[in-house]
């Protein structure tokens, strides 16, 4: 496969995992880390980038996708995670979500602040072009990859450079949660982006494209897997760093309330209405290019598991979804989001750590059982505790987990599981030998 193809191939997943929460997020954790910015982005980028690159590199060990590594767990556990991961990230949360900041940062702005009617007419516009480019999955690529990410990456130079040199503000102290432990709430912000749930979904469009550029040997296929990623990553962790650090110099420049006010703020101080202007094409080719991969990727899972569902009413049903949640308005879906994404999101880290030690304990069904379990019964609480339910019972218990207070309080249940699993899978092999024997 020529090096051209690579390149292209990631730049179409940079512009699909750079959407809604990729531009709202690291601005944010930029003001709010100060001087402890570049802890605080490195733990982010580790999220938000790290994982979701090797996710899709996992995802290229096996052949169905991401269904294929919850089936090690149990065939019900694969189908419903995988619905679930689908569900979360298209048509419930994620489309919606950069449907919707899309809206907020690229059109409310230029009229005087919006209505809901504004907001329905621009969504109903939003989703028939996402329709439209989602009817093709296989010209993604072309699209994607050749066109609208080019345009994305130039805007977004265009805003990055003007920083260095028009921003002059002082870096402040940084807020309480990132004095302590700037490194590991960087980490968990970047939960936020959905990217490692993301990539399950996007790791399928990422092996088929180059499925279709001859490439079909396991070990090639996750070579250049990880050449994809590399492109990917650079991107990702480039533009990242830089918005992050507007964000950092924006802290004397106002009060803002998200991500999406402090890149509008900078973007108006550097260049009055053009900066506007340039940030509302970022932000369109940012939301819009992430809701098609994420309406293709649903549209090829459900049709393909299901065999009543067509693609074309799959990408149907999830763009009327869309838009239906899409004018519920931001605050109201990043409410939903949150707990949904801090169960989910450390038994997705868990699983794609498990395909990759895989070889390890030889694909035991004991170990993946064992560390999911685990996983999911923390993840449960962090997630019921997001949605604001009263766990005062449990919660003295929950506080003896190690790391427990930077939020990775499944990082042991999840060990403890797999070697527990490891154990049992000892004690059934050398039963059955002595069965045998």
């Amino acid at each position: 496969m020529k090096t051209r193809d690579t390149v292209f191939i990631g730049f179409m997943l940079f512009a699909l995992f750079f959407g809604a929460g990729n531009l709202i997020y690291p601005p944010t954790l930029g003001i709010e880390a100060g001087t402890s910015y570049w802890p605080a982005i490195f733990g982010f980028v580790l999220t938000g980038v790290g994982i979701p690159v090797l996710t899709v590199t996992a995802l290229s060990f096996v052949k169905n996708g991401t269904i294929e590594l919850g089936t090690r767990v149990h065939p019900l556990f694969g189908l419903i995670f995988t619905s679930v991961v689908y569900l979360a990230i298209g048509p419930f949360f994620g489309i919606p979500r950069a449907a919707n900041v899309a809206y907020e940062m690229g059109v409310q702005p230029m009229v005087n602040g919006g209505n809901s009617g504004v907001l329905l007419v621009f969504t109903l516009i939003f989703f028939a072009l996402v329709f439209w480019i989602s009817l093709s999955p296989s010209k993604l690529v072309d699209r994607v990859g050749q066109w609208l990410t080019p345009l994305l990456l130039a805007a977004i130079v265009a805003l990055v450079i003007g920083s260095f040199f028009l921003l002059d503000g002082t870096v402040q102290q940084p807020v309480e949660k990132y004095q302590s432990s700037p490194f590991s709430t960087g980490f968990l912000e970047g939960y936020l982006t959905m990217d490692a749930i993301a990539a399950l979904a996007f790791g399928i469009l990422v092996i088929t494209a180059l499925k279709e550029r001859g490439v079909t040997d396991r070990r090639q296929l996750t070579r250049f897997t990880l050449k994809v990623g590399a492109v990917t990553a650079i991107g990702l962790t480039a533009v990242y760093t830089a918005i992050g650090w507007i964000g950092a110099k924006m802290a004397t420049e106002g009060s803002y309330t998200n991500g999406g006010e402090i890149l509008s703020g900078a973007a108006q101080f550097m260049y009055g209405q053009p900066g506007t202007l340039l940030l509302g094409i970022i932000v369109a080719l940012a939301c819009f290019t992430t809701s098609v991969g994420l309406t293709v990727a649903c549209g090829q899972f459900f049709s393909k598991t299901f065999s009543g569902l067509s693609y074309k009413l799959v990408i149907s049903i999830v763009t009327i979804v869309s838009l239906a949640a899409a004018n519920l308005g931001l605050e109201q879906i990043i409410a939903f989001s949150v707990p949904v994404l801090v169960f989910i999101y450390p038994i997705a880290i868990v699983l794609i750590a498990l395909a990759f030690a895989n070889r390890l304990f030889n694909g035991s069904t004991f170990v993946y059982q064992g560390a999911i379990l685990l996983t999911a019964i923390t993840s449960l609480y962090d997630g019921l505790a997001a949605f604001g339910l009263d766990l005062s019972n449990v919660e003295p218990l929950m506080q003896q987990l190690p790391f427990f207070s930077l939020g990775l309080g499944w990082v042991i249940p999840a060990l403890v599981g797999a070697l527990a699993g490891g154990l049992l899978q000892l004690l059934v092999t050398s039963n059955d030998k002595k069965i045998t024997n």
